[in-house]
């Protein structure tokens, strides 16, 4: 909440950049990612440049809750919207966003939102050589954002072993499993 939002990845990468310099000491300490969401994509591009630029390959990668990166938008995009009209279709699309109705969380959630959104709709995957580490891919069965076959097609990005845990939507009443594909 202190730092200003990024909308920008070349904002993002920059700051990633740095902060994985410092993980990199010493080379051998073994790294995963984890990332769900827009987290995701940054997951992965920390992974590229881990190896690109540290010669590192992260021992894993784990990515939830978004499509793989070479697969296009399916939805319009959001982020250039007025902010009236951008809570608006931000709450058809999220149950969770439809709850927030206090107008001051709102104004205050607003900005990063925003910054999420213009840089999850403005990625542009850069092709490049596939990672060598596993990937564990996790998605819900019914994830209307992120349907399974976006979430299996995380496989294209390694050479390594490939895993999907599906979840099933949770009720009441009931756990949330995971099932491995």
């Amino acid at each position: 909440m202190g730092e200003p939002p990024r909308h920008r990845w070349d904002d993002l990468l920059s700051d990633v950049r740095t902060r994985l310099a410092d993980l990199t000491s010493p080379p051998d300490r073994p790294i995963a990612l984890f990332g769900h969401s827009l987290g995701a994509l940054l997951a992965f591009e920390c992974a590229r440049i881990l190896v690109a630029e540290h010669g590192i390959q992260p021992v894993r990668l784990l990515v939830s809750g978004h499509r793989a990166p070479h697969l296009p938008l399916r939805e319009q995009t959001l982020h250039h919207l007025p902010d009236a009209e951008f809570l608006t279709k931000l709450g058809e699309r999220s149950r969770r966003l439809r709850a927030l109705t206090d107008p001051e969380f709102r104004k205050l959630l607003l900005p990063m939102l925003r910054a999420d959104f213009t840089a999850s709709e403005t990625y542009a995957f850069v092709p490049g050589p596939r990672l060598t580490c596993p990937i564990t891919a996790l998605g819900g069965e019914q994830d209307e954002d992120a349907p399974l076959g976006e979430i299996a097609a995380w496989q294209r990005h390694t050479t390594g072993r490939f895993e999907l845990t599906a979840f099933a939507a949770a009720t009441s009443s009931s756990t949330t499993r995971g099932r491995r594909w």
